[in-house]
């Protein structure tokens, strides 16, 4: 590829990238070393795997000699420090309590002690074995294949594992997302587990929280650990901030004979409950209100199906007003038609499709190693083009071909879940710890995933044991022969458990076993199921229901100003007319009763006149309609009363 291909292909991904991480991650929240490294490593797993192609003509897109070793050797080794040094760090100083930066750095150290001393254990062990063997005289270039070749295997044991579950999966998702009843009850089943965890989550958050009150209470504002407890209780929700600061009395002061207060190692640990607390319960808020809007419109597609107006009807229309793409492109008609009929064979036309993919590299895998005859459907693509010196073909092959590959192994680090200890949650709702463990599995990946990639293709001449020119990638990687035993057996032989596994996958087996143990499961002739199925079903009324009177009462109140916006509007201006008439009235009154004063009496006492001074002074009160009630009714009595009140201060002085 040429510099300026090469160069927006690095910008295509980097965005592609960044726009993951805005979707699992938090840009507001999450720290921003956590964010960076993340970034960089998902950055470097979706680089774009540049191989070798046989002599023929250049094409437009090709690239000098001497870039692309440069350019793999920094993606590569920068990926090893990323998966092995920093991105362990990173996640024992992200999940640490502590209320300073030397705090965090010294618990994430201590934790990763006995990591990285097994890493230099095994290191070490194996330089001194290998420095006085007396058969063995290896340089420095061997034992940096030798290392490069012990990391490939760790990633190609994972690798297999991921590409034997995503093979059968992807393709049975979307089979799956097909069948709208089917898709409606593993809904509705999900809705039951998810009810259950946000249950639990706001029972432990609840705990926290009170536990976070008692210690609040007993640390009063003058104590040298009060410091801590504002750092907590910043990262509490605001609700619970409110209560705490209600019945918090800063003024007492604390005596260290009566009381006993907690250290700073166990607020270091309530400060971690407290932020694993409170991002799981949003966690589990965010994602139950997904799954209902998920369930809602599946509801809404079963209906519309047996419609003979062909018009998509909602349950719950939007209170946005409609853009230009739903008024003219995608109208109630085009959403029947894309809902009801042609989604459905859309997604079975897909899933035929990935199948046939799965099916292709399956085979490959299993076949890879025959050179004579070629039996990897992908090294005969590839030969065939060769053959021509159609470059274009070569690409568009090698691209669709690792891009299926790194759909599937890929996509299953998205999809699995570890209990709480892994899960990758969309809507910005994932941890920094999962986060950075994706980046560490992805660095881990894509090493292996590209060896794996050349020898179905037969550019590794390491597995296919041809003279050809070596790729930009193997150069790097180094020779294999130097560990024969990994070269021409695990990375022939291993790969064909992808076998077992596709079979596994395809009958659920794992699916089944862990229902037997107790976990709850989606299968589908089991009683369990069947319970939160039902379960969840009625979840879902429930909520229904709750967002139908909410909807309801809007639509009353809605009516309601608008029935008698315009009367209220009359008693305004109504009351504001009859206060100006009485305000001219008031005025004239007192102009009058002045003139009477200084011709038929003669010169007052100084108190008279004092009083007829304020008088004169004395402004009306000014009675705005702001201050008037929504209430017609209360209006109509309030602007009485505020008349009678004017009336009577005219007759007043009437006899003055």
């Amino acid at each position: 590829m040429s510099g300026a291909a090469l160069g927006i292909e690095i910008v295509v991904v980097f965005f592609l990238a960044l726009f993951l991480l805005h979707r699992y991650g938090d840009f507001r929240k999450q720290q921003r070393m956590v964010l960076f490294g993340t970034l960089l490593a998902w950055y470097l797993y979706v680089t774009p795997h540049t191989l070798h192609v046989a002599p023929c003509y250049k094409p437009w897109s090709y690239i000098p000699d001497g870039i692309m070793p440069v350019f793999w050797r920094v993606v590569y080794w920068t990926s090893q420090c990323l998966t092995w040094l920093l991105l362990p760090f990173m996640q024992s100083y992200a999940r640490s309590g502590g209320f300073s930066i030397t705090g965090k750095i010294k618990t994430a150290l201590i934790e990763n002690a006995i990591y990285y001393g097994t890493y230099l254990l095994i290191f070490g062990s194996l330089l001194i074995y290998v420095a006085v063997h007396p058969q063995w005289h290896l340089s420095w270039y061997e034992l940096q294949t030798i290392g490069i070749t012990a990391a490939n295997t760790w990633g190609l044991f994972l690798l297999v594992l991921l590409l034997g579950y995503g093979l059968v999966e992807i393709p049975r998702s979307y089979w799956n997302a097909s069948r709208h009843g089917h898709l409606l009850i593993k809904t509705y089943f999900k809705a039951s587990k998810l009810m259950t965890e946000k249950a639990d989550a706001e029972e432990n958050l609840e705990d926290v929280m009170e536990e976070v009150r008692k210690v609040s209470e007993s640390i009063k504002y003058n104590h040298p650990l009060r410091k801590y407890i504002d750092t907590i209780l910043r990262k509490c929700p605001v609700d619970y901030q409110e209560k705490m600061g209600r019945n918090m009395d800063d003024y007492e002061d604390f005596d260290d004979k009566q009381n006993t207060y907690p250290s700073e190692k166990s607020l270091v640990k309530l400060h971690k409950q407290v932020i694993y607390a409170v991002q799981r319960h949003n966690r589990t808020r965010v994602q139950w209100q997904i799954l209902l809007q998920q369930a809602i419109h599946l509801e809404d597609v079963a209906k519309n199906e047996t419609s003979s107006a062909h018009q998509f009807v909602h349950s719950f229309p939007s209170s946005e007003p409609a853009g230009w793409f739903s008024r003219y492109v995608y109208t109630p008609t085009a959403e029947w038609y894309w809902e009801c009929f042609l989604k459905c064979w859309f997604y079975r036309l897909l899933s035929v499709v990935l199948t046939l993919f799965s099916v292709a590299v399956v085979w490959s895998e299993c076949t890879f190693f025959s050179t004579r005859p070629v039996l990897s459907l992908f090294a005969v693509f590839i030969q065939l083009a060769e053959r021509d010196y159609n470059y274009l073909y070569i690409e568009m092959a090698c691209f669709v071909t690792i891009f299926f590959l790194c759909t599937c192994v890929y996509s299953t680090v998205f999809r699995i879940r570890v209990f709480n200890y892994y899960y990758l949650a969309s809507h910005h709702q994932t941890d920094a710890y999962s986060l950075q463990f994706s980046g560490m599995l992805f660095c881990r990946l894509t090493p292996p995933l590209c060896l794996n990639f050349l020898g179905l293709i037969h550019m590794d001449s390491a597995i296919s044991h041809q003279q050809k020119e070596q790729t930009a990638y193997t150069s790097i990687m180094g020779s294999m022969r130097v560990l024969s035993f990994i070269a021409n057996g695990f990375y022939i032989y291993y790969p064909m458990l992808i076998v077992i596994l596709c079979i596994a996958t395809y009958f659920s087996l794992g699916t089944r076993c862990l229902n037997l143990l107790g976990f709850q499961q989606f299968v589908g002739d089991s009683e369990m199921t069947s319970d939160l199925i039902d379960e969840g079903k009625e979840l879902i009324r429930r909520e229904k229901r709750k967002r139908q009177r909410i909807e309801d009462g809007e639509n009353r109140r809605r009516e309601w100003k608008e029935r008698y916006g315009n009367q209220r509007e009359d008693y305004t201006a109504r009351n504001r007319g009859s206060h100006e008439m009485k305000e001219t009235s008031y005025s004239d009154t007192v102009a009058a009763s002045n003139n009477r004063q200084a011709k038929y009496s003669r010169s007052g006492s100084r108190s008279e006149r004092d009083c007829i001074e304020l008088l004169q002074d004395a402004e009306p009160l000014d009675f705005n309609a702001e201050t008037l009630t929504d209430d017609p009714l209360e209006a109509e009595h309030a602007g009485g009363r505020y008349l009678s009140m004017s009336s009577s201060r005219s007759r007043i002085f009437d006899d003055v």
